[in-house]
């Protein structure tokens, strides 16, 4: 699979996310505590919300409509009602980007 730009590094406060939207799909770009960038799907798992209106704390973010969890490094459900983990994707910075596999 080709590697996508996604969106800048400095787009993404530290302990934040962006929405990321590419061929039909919604995407969710996380800044994490130690500078790393990771990707899950965009919606939650329990009734498809977006998560990009959800809260990052630490390494979760929390579903803005349900108040689920998910760790976003893994996409665990860490709390209900969701029970389906988020699927991951791969991430790297390029030049100040950030390239998802998707």
């Amino acid at each position: 699979m080709p590697w996508i730009d996604a969106c800048a590094t400095d787009e993404i406060e530290q302990e934040d996310l962006v929405r990321f939207d590419h061929d039909g799909r919604t995407f969710a770009i996380y800044h994490s505590p130690d500078g790393e960038f990771f990707c899950t799907d965009g919606l939650c798992t329990h009734e498809q919300v977006h998560l990009a209106d959800g809260l990052v704390m630490d390494y979760e973010i929390e579903c803005p409509k349900h108040n689920a969890t998910f760790d976003y490094r893994t996409g665990e459900a860490k709390r209900a009602p969701a029970c389906v983990d988020l699927a991951t994707y791969p991430t790297k910075v390029e030049g100040g980007r950030v390239l998802v596999e998707v």
